[in-house]
């Protein structure tokens, strides 16, 4: 994983001082770069009868779509509230700060559906924990949580410690 690692620009300082920002931007326009992380996420769940991709706004979208089609299978987004038009299940979780809440349409995932949860990083785990409750509230059942990027130092991991997760890159 570490020519994939190669191909991520570290940005000091961003979105705040003290924040290291690990920005993917410089790998997805590395063709050669981007199908290998395509690739190893789909080839890790080849053979897990995934029904539905569900991925997390908006990066998770670049990934999420990609494995899906790897696999054969449905792509749901999931996204901040109001972003989407039908009617819509709302999941709400912790900041540092204050709470946040995304949304996916209430008909994305149907009763016993095999779940991959996709997203581009995996920091404190508040999303990723966020979609997991959306996908079971639906009656989907969870088979992982991938990741491109784990912030491994923020234990993200804690929050889904019932659930397979798996990153392409760790970072401290």
């Amino acid at each position: 994983m570490e020519e994939l690692a190669n191909l991520i620009r570290s940005i000091p300082d961003f979105p705040k001082k003290g924040i290291l920002f690990r920005d993917i931007t410089t790998l997805l326009k590395d063709g050669d770069g981007f199908r290998r992380a395509v690739e190893i996420i789909a080839s890790r769940y080849r053979n897990a009868d995934i029904e539905k991709v569900v991925c997390i706004e908006a990066r998770g979208f670049l990934l999420g779509g990609p494995v899906a089609y790897e696999l054969g299978c449905g792509v749901v987004p999931v996204r901040k509230p109001g972003k989407l038009p039908a009617a819509t299940e709302r999941q709400t979780y912790q900041l540092e700060y204050g709470t946040d809440a995304i949304e996916v349409h209430r008909d994305g995932i149907e009763q016993d559906e095999r779940v991959l949860i996709v997203d581009d990083l995996l920091a404190t785990g508040g999303t990723a924990r966020a979609a997991v409750d959306l996908v079971e509230k639906l009656g989907g059942k969870v088979v992982s949580c991938a990741f491109l990027i784990e912030l491994t130092g923020l234990k993200g991991r804690n929050l889904l410690d019932n659930y397979d997760v798996f990153s392409v890159i760790n970072y401290e």
